[in-house]
């Protein structure tokens, strides 16, 4: 299996790895190591393995290129605008200590020698200045990539070698398939699960290999999200781009492909023209989990949070960013007085979440406030359920409408009440089963309104879970069996023999 990021805080690709070792199935998981050191543990019995990803091509080409039409007074790219900038407060400000010392000695001719030093300084410091606020504004420029000149290359590539033109808009996807693909080849597997965007380009091209070297190599490709209706992960203007292209590019070698819902799944076949509607993989909680982990005791909630049982606790978990739409939840903590916050976030002390903080700081409610880290993905369920409600306030993003996300499954298994934005999906589902509480997007009055209501009669939405067989269908051993039956049609027989790689 192959998963872009470290493993941990993606429950989907470690309830995956664990469960297909459990049918039988060899798997290694491989992932990146989020530094320079790399990594190996187990998840039952499948194999983890993070691997260091050297990023050289991180950095576009035409960032280390000089620039004498565009910005004639600029530095070369690198250090040296920073340092020269710096040596000359170090001159300015070493000058007036001697100007002190000379004041102070009453000596007028150590003074009159400091004259010619001191305007050359100044006349110097201001020319290396706009030279230094040249060479910011072309950096700034150039990761804009709005100049008319920008967006005539990026067009350019994109009509001279169509899909192919990720190659030249985001060359960091060549530096991941060569830090994945030599450890993929090695391996030999009989299965290659690509897990998102990114790693099905790595997993297609070692596939590739593969069958120029006449090994019979099969390729899932496990579709967490529609590509272009993603916020970009990069404020780059090619970014977004080149990964729309290289998945286009790729897609066609998938053997097999599973997604996240039915929605999506009809939405990659338009897209992809795959011949076969994709299985739908929900990511669903366990049911039960592994004597093991059942034996590790589970942190409470309402304990790190510094509160009792009958205080009102709101919980938002999961992935933390603008468009989750969590700013909502501190907005609205001056309107109901006696309400905590919980964000239980993979990167506690993010720039985002210190953001939030120090709003809460300037409302006056930075006490209701508690920003916390993940706990093991088996633990979120009896974590989270001694909150009073789950919160999903994420934006009108076109991938936010369409799928029922992790945390949907893990509030309902919690038995939370919901209070959730009216994107498509969710929303529907939430007034259909009256699991809690829908609110217009962004709307702090709506959502005001829809918490006070979870809050005056919450055993009226916890009821709903009493309901047969509805949380039966949200549960990964059910989905478990599905992605199994995908493994087994790719290769009937091989159970045992395959080695699996995880994006």
């Amino acid at each position: 299996m192959l998963v872009d990021n470290g493993v941990n805080g993606d429950s989907r690709v470690q309830k995956e790895a664990r469960s297909a070792a459990e049918a039988g199935w060899d798997v290694i998981l491989l992932g990146k190591a989020p530094g320079k050191q790399e990594q190996s543990w187990q998840i039952g019995d499948a194999e983890v393995r993070l691997i260091r990803v050297h990023g050289p091509m991180n950095r576009r080409r035409y960032e280390y290129r000089h620039a004498p039409l565009r910005a004639p007074l600029a530095y070369r790219t690198g250090p040296l605008a920073g340092y020269r900038k710096q040596k000359m407060k170090a001159w300015r400000a070493d000058l007036n200590i001697r100007l002190i010392e000379a004041n102070a000695a009453g000596s007028p001719a150590a003074k009159a020698r400091l004259v010619f030093p001191r305007m050359g300084a100044k006349g110097l410091s201001r020319w290396v200045g706009l030279r230094y606020k040249q060479t910011r504004a072309l950096e700034q420029r150039r990761k804009a990539m709005n100049a008319p000149l920008d967006r005539f290359t990026t067009a350019m590539w994109q009509r001279v070698m169509g899909e192919r033109a990720w190659r030249k808009l985001d060359p960091y996807l060549l530096d991941m398939e060569l830090a994945y693909g030599p450890v993929i080849d090695g391996l030999k597997p009989d299965l290659i699960h690509a897990n998102d965007f990114r790693m099905l380009g790595v997993g297609a091209r070692a596939t590739l290999r593969a069958r120029a070297k006449k090994r019979d190599v099969k390729l899932v490709w496990d579709a967490h999200e529609f590509l272009p209706g993603i916020k970009p992960w990069s404020p780059h203007p090619r970014w977004h781009v080149a990964q729309i292209l290289h998945e286009q590019a790729h897609s066609k070698y998938a053997d097999a492909v599973t997604t996240v819902s039915a929605t999506l799944a009809d939405m990659l076949v338009e897209r992809h023209g795959l011949t076969a509607t994709p299985e739908v993989v929900l990511n669903a909680p366990d049911a039960e989990v592994s004597p093991e982990q059942a034996a590790e005791p589970v942190p409470d909630l309402r304990e790190l949070c510094g509160i009792g049982p009958d205080v009102p606790l709101s919980v938002y978990s999961g992935a933390a960013a603008p468009q989750r739409g969590l700013d909502i939840m501190v907005e609205s903590l001056p309107q109901i007085p006696d309400l905590h916050v919980a964000f239980v976030v993979l990167r506690p002390t993010s720039a985002y979440m210190l953001e939030l903080a120090g709003r809460a700081e300037a409302l006056g409610v930075a006490d209701r406030l508690h920003i916390l880290p993940y706990v093991p993905h088996y633990q979120v369920v009896p974590f989270l359920s001694t909150a009073d409600f789950g919160v999903i306030p994420i934006h009108h993003w076109p991938n936010h409408e369409i799928a029922l996300i992790t945390k949907f499954f893990e509030y309902s298994h919690a038995r939370l009440p919901f209070v959730v934005s009216d994107v498509k999906t969710m929303g529907e589902m939430v007034a259909k089963t009256g699991q809690g509480e829908v609110f217009k997007a962004e709307d702090v009055d709506d959502y005001v309104r829809a918490v006070k209501a979870v809050l005056a009669e919450p055993k009226k939405y916890r009821d709903v879970y009493g309901e047969p067989g509805l949380l039966d269908q949200w549960t990964w051993e059910a989905q478990a069996v599905v992605l199994d039956s995908v493994y087994t049609r790719l290769l009937p027989g091989g159970r045992h023999k395959t080695a699996e790689v995880t994006p």
